[in-house]
């Protein structure tokens, strides 16, 4: 009866002590109060809902309570909810007044009330209950024996009203699967902007009727038919998410040209006949799907009239499928060689007093605005369609950096001071591989310019962009979670929120909750180290993986033709990702022993070392029967080398001779092997000096 007594006891103790730091959620709330006590769960916990939502709230309740019932295996009483109060004893009741609308500035806010013996969310609008409901899900705790949320209120509501995520589906195509879980993910994290980028160089992605040629002569049989693409965007808009289909034009144009070469810029031969009056035969130009990366010539012809009666068409029967407000044209790196060589597109653009291929851009960009105004779109663009005489409806997108020659961030100023609305993409390039912190700590909202308030309006927010040259969909999901959540956080969440060790801490819990969504960013790295490793068991490979990361920036794909969009994506750089785990921890080791070089710190940065000579020799044995390890091993002996001199130093106290640390130091930097890095060099830099 004691030890009862005790483990009562205990489990009372470990309830009440609930504190913010310990909380889980992502992205934080604007308002979070915790109070004493707890909401004890049993099997008959259930829901109700009142007010006048969308049926969405139905779904998205079911789904939460199925959630809730997977992580506690408590076999809830309640099934599926299809209608307005159905349970009104239930603990958990949901009040919304009135169904959202799947749209930009939509009320999204909710206020969640715990109690002992009741929880109550009240929201305005149904997505709002629907984020009501996952922020709950994240401050399920337990202790010993039970399940319970600790007693809180929660008032919250998005900083930005844009908060996207891009996936790009014509440089590698994801399938239906692929893009569903992913808006699962989305809304976990309450991001509520899906851009669907359909068509670029590589490929159409859209199922036309009209213009059938676009998939017959364009997509590789890789399209998303009509019908799915309903699907997908109901499956969206169930989930409070709006979907941007984007067309790139007039750039990023060898799919369309593919299907209609002939409004194409590029100059076209003349040959002279071989009859008697040497008459002139026009010959077509061919254009084909790209197969690399980059950027590449072809581009619609603007002065052809013939461009827009096509391009009119196909907005014809896109828009349609897409209910939302606002389409992107692309707009973007269109370098304007075939405009310059083409004598006939020289001559409109003085006809038009157009003096740059800018302002002759700008002119093609305005003659597509009345064609989507005409289904009720909005046009969008990325950077470069900014000009003094670009509709003030338009949208302008911010995308590049510093390594593209501008100042990062520099247009979305430019946009908002000039009157237009704007979506900040610069900074949260996941396709890049950078680390969390670089995009965590980018806000769209400057904080070196002063804005008016009317201008700070005009910043909607910011979007994550994912772009495909170098993923499949088996590696997707790995290369979107769990950085993206970070990200939507930088946009939900106020801007004093920004303590990076709060945000991995946190980070790892979500990354593990997302699975239970579909999404694969953990569980389909086993796969592909069943591939390399020929299917031998073995905790080295994993080990190695877990401290490499892929090169970053557009560095592993060297001027776009290393790898083709057929390239195999089944390596050991495909298994890496941003953030290696045992870096970030050897990284806190070395920290710790550099200012206190205590046994127990000692002992602590030596068992890596230890582990990675270790690994370096169990990777060799496994190599004589999986040749895909081979390009590693030049990285793991290098890391085994200095591992075993750092020792000699560290455990044995014996001079080494410091040319022969940075020696060993300096090719562990290398990036010749196998498309990645050793994230931990700078961690083993920090031990060499010190």
């Amino acid at each position: 009866m004691k030890y009862i007594l005790i483990f009562l006891f205990a489990s009372i103790i470990s309830t009440a002590q609930v504190t913010k730091e310990q909380l889980n959620l992502m992205p934080w709330p604007q308002n979070i109060t915790l109070n004493n006590g707890s909401f004890a769960l049993t099997k008959d916990f259930k829901v109700n809902i009142t007010g006048a939502p969308n049926g969405r709230i139905f779904t998205g309740a079911t789904s939460f309570l199925r959630r809730l019932d997977g992580r506690t295996g408590m076999f809830f009483n309640q099934g599926f909810i299809t209608g307005i109060n159905e349970a009104p004893d239930a603990v958990l009741q949901i009040n919304c007044t009135r169904n959202a609308k799947i749209e930009l500035y939509e009320d999204e806010s909710y206020l969640l009330d715990i109690t002992a013996d009741k929880i109550t969310i009240n929201a305005t609008t149904d997505v709002g209950a629907l984020h009501a409901l996952e922020t709950l899900l994240q401050l399920l705790q337990n202790n010993t024996n039970s399940f319970y949320f600790p007693n809180a209120k929660v008032s919250d509501f998005p900083r930005f009203t844009w908060r996207g995520l891009m996936i790009d589906g014509s440089r590698h195509f994801m399938p239906v699967d692929v893009i569903k879980r992913n808006l699962d993910g989305m809304a976990a994290v309450k991001m509520n902007v899906f851009h669907w980028h359909l068509v670029d160089d590589q490929g159409w992605r859209i199922e036309m009727k009209k213009n059938k040629k676009l998939i017959d002569l364009a997509s590789d049989g890789l399209y998303y038919t009509q019908e799915e693409i309903k699907s997908i965007v109901k499956y969206a808009a169930d989930r409070g998410i709006m979907v941007v289909p984007e067309i790139d034009v007039p750039g990023h144009a060898s799919a369309i040209l593919t299907a209609y070469p002939e409004i194409g810029s590029k100059v076209v031969n003349l040959n002279v006949g071989s009859g008697e009056k040497g008459q002139q035969f026009k010959q077509i130009q061919t254009y084909g799907i790209e197969r690399n990366a980059g950027i590449f010539t072809p581009t619609l012809d603007p002065s052809n009239p013939k461009t827009y009666e096509i391009l009119s068409s196909i907005f014809d029967e896109v828009c349609p499928l897409f209910p939302g407000k606002f389409f992107h044209i692309g707009g973007d790196e269109n370098e304007g060689k075939d405009w310059d060589s083409n004598p006939k597109i020289q001559e409109f653009k003085k006809k038009h007093k157009l003096a740059t291929n800018h302002e002759l851009q700008t002119y093609f960009t305005m003659q597509l605005v009345p064609m989507l105004k005409k289904h009720g779109k909005e046009l969008m663009g990325w950077e470069e369609i900014l000009t003094k005489d670009l509709s003030k409806d338009a949208v302008v997108h911010s995308w590049r950096g510093v390594n593209e020659g501008v100042v990062a961030g520099q247009s979305l100023v430019d946009a908002v001071t000039k009157g237009y609305k704007t979506v900040l993409s610069n900074g949260y390039y996941i396709d890049l591989m950078y680390k969390v912190e670089d995009h965590y700590s980018v806000d769209p909202m400057p904080k070196s310019v002063q804005l008016t308030d009317v201008e700070r309006a005009r910043i909607l927010g910011g979007e994550a962009t994912m772009w495909t040259e170098l993923v499949s969909s088996a590696t997707f999901d790995s290369r979107v979670w769990p950085r993206t959540a970070a990200i939507a956080e930088r946009l939900w969440s106020n801007e004093s929120v920004t303590d990076i060790n709060s945000l991995r801490k946190r980070l790892e819990v979500i990354s593990f909750r997302l699975e239970e969504l579909g999404l694969q960013h953990i569980k389909s790295k086993e796969a592909l180290l069943r591939n390399i490793s020929n299917n031998q068991k073995s905790e080295a490979l994993l080990d190695m993986s877990n401290i490499c990361e892929p090169l970053k920036g557009y560095s592993r794909n060297k001027g776009g033709t290393e790898y083709q969009m057929y390239s195999p994506l089944t390596l050991f750089a495909d298994v890496c990702t941003p953030d290696a785990s045992d870096a970030l921890s050897f990284e806190k080791a070395v920290n710790s022993y550099v200012s206190n070089n205590s046994t127990e710190n000692q002992l602590l940065v030596t068992s890596y070392l230890n582990k990675w000579i270790k690994m370096n020799a169990d990777l060799n044995v496994l190599s004589s029967n999986a040749p895909l390890i081979y390009p590693v091993l030049p990285l793991s002996k290098s890391l085994n080398d200095l591992s075993q001199q750092l020792l000699l130093k560290i455990e044995k106290k014996q001079n080494v001779d410091i040319k022969v640390l940075n020696d060993l130091l300096e090719k562990c930097k290398s990036k010749d092997y196998a498309d990645v890095e050793l994230a931990v060099y700078n961690s083993l830099k920090k031990l060499v000096q010190a």
